[in-house]
């Protein structure tokens, strides 16, 4: 197995690994099979490789029997190109550091993970997860002495130190086609049609998706917003003849009162969801205009990945294996100016990549006259 672990960059590993681990943790976005495609083509026909594919991320690894399959070359067929969601499935739950046991209590077990890993034999580990699985990944490789490499992958496009992920630009295309079909069913009714978009952490989707469909309002967390402003804005459309408004909003947005707002979901988890809603009600109080608010949800996770994120995704892959076989470890690769490069994993999970409240998108909607409900 492969001696070299930490940000090393070793001019090449002091024996070829024959097995390769990979996994998809967190959740799904369109491109995850392209990916696995690229990482399978490119070690197999690359270095003659095996590959063993986890099924849904580390919980494969703590079930006994393990659950894994051997990938091989029909994996590299086209369709996973285009292809929604993860052939090998995923989760988002079950943090193996504080596992949730059926009594409430939490569970370190991590030492199973690393141990069903050193079981298959893996001699390095690819993972394509958003930043807190990487966070947990990393800590696990450290933990078990582990080679790891990180692909990421979210559509919110917060991992720091890249400039997209897998899975943000098919989001940003659903989020905008989704604004094309509401702004003439709003023109045709007098409307304001809000649309809640996804993004935990970060409003890169609504800004995005907000400026590419011409929306008037754009809400995201890391801009403060006062509703009387949002519709004095409104209210400035319709004087000037316009009789529809479309409005997007991230589902972190918090409410009037600054509070973040929570859905609880099935078996007690909660996530974000209901800032539409509640702007709903107080744009139409504030204005009087008929409201109608659509949440995209998931609907921004799944259907065929945009080509970029299919491009992107080929991209990462092939680099992810070529890291494996160049003996550099604990780096995840990342899209920056044009071109594939790879960071220091301790990099990309140290905080999530927030909208710059300066940067060039913001001025750009600014000067479309796009309010974000501060001015």
């Amino acid at each position: 197995m492969i001696e070299t672990i930490g940000e090393q960059t070793a001019q090449g590993p002091k024996s070829s690994p024959r097995i390769i681990g990979l996994l998809t943790s967190g959740g799904d976005c369109a491109g995850l099979n392209a990916v696995i495609r690229a990482v399978v083509t490119r070690a197999i026909e690359g270095y003659g490789w095996r590959v063993f594919g986890i099924h849904q991320g580390t919980m494969g690894l703590l079930r006994r029997p393990i659950e894994f399959e051997e990938l091989d070359l029909r994996v590299s067929g086209a369709g996973n190109l285009r292809s929604a969601g993860t052939i090998l499935g995923t989760t988002n739950k079950g943090n193996p550091f504080a596992f949730p046991m059926p009594d409430g209590t939490r569970l370190d077990r991590s030492a199973e993970v690393i141990a069903a890993i050193h079981e298959l034999g893996i001699d390095a580990l690819i993972g394509i997860g958003g930043d807190g699985s990487h966070a947990i990944l990393r800590r696990l490789a450290q933990q078990g002495g582990l080679n790891f490499v990180g692909i990421p992958k979210t559509i919110d496009n917060d991992i720091g130190v890249t400039e997209t992920s897998v899975g943000y630009d098919t989001a940003v295309m659903v989020a905008t086609e989704a604004l094309d079909r509401l702004q003439p069913t709003a023109a045709s009714h007098d409307r304001v049609m809000i649309l809640e978009v996804m993004g935990r952490d970060a409003g890169h989707i609504a800004l995005a998706a907000g400026i590419a469909g011409g929306a008037d309002v754009i809400l995201i967390p890391e801009i403060p917003y006062e509703m009387d402003k949002v519709a004095a804005h409104i209210g400035r459309l319709r004087n000037r003849g316009r009789n529809f408004a479309l409005v997007v909003v991230a589902e972190a947005v918090p409410n009037l009162t600054g509070q973040s707002v929570w859905q609880r979901q099935t078996g007690g988890a909660t996530t974000y969801g209901g800032i539409g809603h509640i702007l709903g009600t107080v744009i139409a109080d504030l204005t009087g205009a008929e409201t109608r608010v659509t949440v995209l949800g998931h609907v921004q996770r799944g259907g065929q990945p945009t080509w970029n994120d299919r491009l992107i995704a080929s991209a990462f892959g092939v680099r992810a294996v070529d890291l494996v076989a160049e003996g550099r470890f604990d780096r995840m690769v990342a899209w920056q100016n044009r071109r594939v490069i790879d960071v220091p994993l301790s990099e990309a999970v140290q905080a999530p990549s927030r909208v710059d409240r300066e940067g060039v998108l913001i001025r750009t909607a600014r000067g479309l006259g796009i309010s974000f409900g501060d001015i």
